[in-house]
């Protein structure tokens, strides 16, 4: 039987076990988008996961879509992501750069030059963003032109180049969580009435081509895709008929060969079996936990072959030897939120190491 704790070939990649730390914002990035020293401490510490995916990372200036956040888009970002990368490999870990385009959810006092958020289509999101002046609704995005479109595309492939210089292993595509793929996605966020809108296979194009071009630069095993398709609404994203989007999606990315899809898991369960069964190559699975961090309970998913790989967000941050803790059954050190965003090391990097 598979357990968690078995190593695991990752297309050619070698993890030492099937425990992912699953991306999350940490707004702690310096100007210029720049991780920084205590960055490189945060992953290092926790290199004991069979794979580290970094928080969202913006592929241009225009992805951005939260305060202090990471891009890597210049040569400076390059140079200071190669001392988080050179941490954690020095620790024997594994770490894929997630790559974020926020799209539609932001806002224009986080851009230079009086740029504006840019969407498949100018549907605003509800809700609001924080930002260094305090919480703003989202505005409505300036609807980007096919040339646009296409530039972004080259922007992702253009990152994930810049990812495998700063020395990633690899890298993640953010297709979940109401940002700028997800958007193409959704018939309500995304209605174009072009080559990437309208029909199902209009819609999967951004996506399929995104991941096309990221693969054709740097190689398709070094590329996953993370997805949370129809009962996620986070950031305001509807998709309320996803089975029809996201199974054409699976059998346009399967002969790809991509290292892996990942998967937020939301309340129907059989739509994640659907997708789980109709993918072919390594499934990462972000469980529904009802209210509570993935714990020891799902690590008999790995062993009952729901998933390949399983990922822990929340815990993952408060226990940053959390492999060594699910292999005992805890105890778990508890994550406390108010110290999630914003500077300063405590709650980032200051959690009591597992006893003994």
């Amino acid at each position: 039987m598979t357990t968690a704790f078995d190593p695991a070939d990752l297309a050619g990649t070698k993890l030492a076990n099937r425990l992912v730390m699953a991306p999350m914002t940490r707004s702690r990035a310096a100007e210029g988008a720049l991780p920084t020293e205590l960055t490189a401490e945060y992953y290092a510490q926790r290199a004991s996961a069979g794979l580290i995916i970094t928080e969202g990372t913006q592929p241009n200036v225009n992805g951005q879509g939260y305060p202090f956040t990471p891009g890597i888009h210049s040569a400076e970002q390059v140079a200071a992501w190669r001392v988080v990368t050179d941490a954690v490999h020095a620790k024997g870990g594994v770490i894929f750069a997630q790559l974020m385009h926020a799209g539609r959810i932001g806002h224009p006092v986080l851009l230079p030059g009086g740029m504006t958020p840019v969407g498949p289509s100018p549907v605003a999101a509800k809700g609001q963003v924080y930002t260094p002046e305090g919480p703003k609704d989202f505005v409505t995005p300036r609807e980007l032109t096919g040339d646009e479109v296409r530039a972004t595309i080259a922007d992702f492939a253009s990152a994930a180049r810049n990812a495998i210089d700063a020395g990633f292993d690899g890298v993640e595509l953010h297709g979940a969580a109401g940002y700028l793929i997800q958007q193409f996605l959704g018939p309500v966020s995304n209605q174009r009435t072009d080559e990437w809108g309208g029909s199902v296979e209009n819609r999967i194009r951004f996506a399929v081509e995104v991941a096309k071009a990221v693969s054709a630069e740097i190689g398709a095993h070094r590329v996953g895709l993370r997805i949370s398709p129809g009962t996620n609404p986070f950031n305001d994203i509807q998709e309320p008929e996803p089975q029809p989007t996201y199974a054409a999606l699976i059998e346009a990315l399967n002969p790809l060969g991509l290292a892996y899809l990942h998967m937020i898991e939301g309340a129907d369960r059989d739509l994640m079996l659907a997708i789980r069964k109709e993918w072919q190559g390594t499934f990462i699975l972000n469980p529904a936990t009802e209210g509570r961090p993935t714990g020891v309970e799902e690590l008999k998913l790995v062993e009952d072959g729901t998933a390949d790989l399983l990922a822990y967000g929340a815990l993952f941050l408060a226990n940053p030897d959390l492999p060594a803790r699910l292999a005992v059954g805890g105890p778990f050190n508890e994550a406390d939120p108010a110290t999630f965003y914003g500077g300063g090391a405590e709650g980032y990097t200051d959690y009591p190491a597992l006893a003994g």
